[in-house]
């Protein structure tokens, strides 16, 4: 190995989408059928980390290791494309300083680690495609000659709402026009400066794999449904300047109303699909319910809307809701659900910062905090597990350069070889 070791950490955000990504123009460069919106959440909570590292004693193999196990790099795939993508651009960079190491002509090895569940409808793609940009833009030193909606439109690539986690705060993904893709990237509608009183309350309903495959899923929507194509056409354009415009106003009633209407309609598209398509369950629309029922209460007494639910491909819901809400919210969902595992991220319970509480609870009351108004029959408690678990989390930023060369934050060992590998070999 050389004696310089050329290496990066990086970690990447989940993004939720807001306005929903369902549908590609283009397959293989996955081009949207329309714009999206999304909020990226706190990676202090919810993160992929990522680390690249490139040595001319690699050979010319690249290889790739998510969560222990390895990935193959097909010479057609994703992975391929983002890669190669990212050397072109360091060869740029070389072409233009003859000093420059040439890494780009060295392979890399790759480790990425998730937080959270994969495949369970958390966008773990997303954080980590765009961990993956981010580590090897911090490898190749590519910034800022190369701007973040460039490297978004590469991880785009890779997954298409990895574009929308290379920005904090709250990201479109702009769809584009152009054939090529070269249109189709993400940027910044504001920062997380802007509007940081908003939190999220995920409530995993299921962390097992989908029954369809969103891949599968959204171009069989775009093949059979009628109503996809009403709201590529006439819903999408408008909610899109309308939410953009709630943001920059830190509207949440007009967020709300947004980010419920959108996710109805597009699981109407999954329902419109032949066959159709169901990824919402009996929790999902219990939630739903309950959360409604909230807001109708709330808006009796003129207090505006307490929380705003969205679903992506999958039975999880994400509720959005100023910071105040939060409390009221989770004590309810509490009540509604028994026993979900939670670790207590913001101390609303007052048994500190991350406090644990897993397994049997005790039977949790309806806080004093609702609207008198509130119809405290609209659902049944539902059955203990019926939510597996409920992450707190908030509005958070853009990737992170964790550190740059060897270091403690590195997944991979001074031999480039997985960290969590080796550990398992001594165990």
């Amino acid at each position: 190995m050389s004696s310089t070791i050329y290496q990066a950490t990086c970690s990447a955000p989940v993004n939720i989408a807001v306005i929903k990504y369902w549908g590609k123009r283009d397959t293989s460069l996955i081009l949207p059928t329309n714009d999206s919106l999304s909020v990226t959440l706190d990676q202090d909570h919810l993160r992929s980390v990522t680390t690249a590292r490139a040595d001319a004693s690699f050979g010319g193999q690249d290889r790739l290791w998510l969560n222990g196990e390895e990935e193959v790099i097909k010479a057609d795939g994703r992975l391929r494309r983002c890669i190669d993508e990212m050397k072109k651009l360091r060869q740029a960079k070389e072409a233009n300083d003859a000093s420059l190491p040439k890494l780009s002509e060295w392979a890399v090895r790759v480790c990425s680690e998730n937080n959270f569940p994969t495949a369970a409808g958390l966008a773990s793609s997303a954080s980590g495609f765009a961990a993956l940009i981010a580590s090897l833009a911090a490898l190749y030193e590519l910034q800022p000659e190369v701007s973040t909606s460039e490297l978004s439109r590469i991880a785009r690539q890779g997954s298409g709402s990895a574009c929308r986690s290379l920005f904090g705060g709250y990201v479109a993904w702009q769809g584009g026009e152009q054939a090529s893709g070269q249109d189709s990237l993400a940027v910044e509608v504001a920062p997380q400066s802007h509007w940081p009183d908003l939190q999220a309350l995920i409530c995993v309903v299921s962390d097992a794999k989908k029954g369809t495959p969103s891949t599968a899923g959204m171009q069989r929507t775009v093949q059979t449904s009628p109503l996809l194509q009403h709201r590529i056409k006439d819903v999408v354009p408008q909610r899109m300047k309308d939410i953009s415009a709630a943001i920059q106003n830190k509207d949440f009633d007009t967020f709300a109303n947004i980010t419920m209407a959108d996710s109805n309609n597009f699981h109407a598209c999954c329902l419109d699909t032949a066959p159709p398509i169901f990824y919402m369950n009996d929790v999902s629309r219990a939630i739903v319910q309950l959360t409604e029922e909230l807001n109708r209460a709330s808006e009796a007494e003129d207090k505006g809307k307490l929380a705003a639910y969205t679903y992506d491909a999958g039975p999880n819901a994400v509720l959005y809701a100023p910071k105040a809400n939060m409390p009221t919210i989770l004590q309810t969902i509490r009540h509604y659900f028994p026993n979900a595992d939670f670790d207590d991220t913001f101390d609303l319970l007052g048994k500190g910062a991350n406090a644990s509480h897993r397994g049997a609870q005790d039977a949790v009351a309806l806080p004093q905090s609702l609207p008198a108004a509130f119809n405290s029959n609209v659902i049944p408690v539902h059955e203990a597990g019926a939510v597996r678990r409920l992450i707190h989390t908030q509005v958070g930023d853009g990737p992170r350069v964790l550190e740059r060369g060897l270091g403690a934050e590195s997944l991979l060992t001074e031999q480039g070889e997985p960290l969590r590998l080796q550990r398992a070999k001594r165990a």
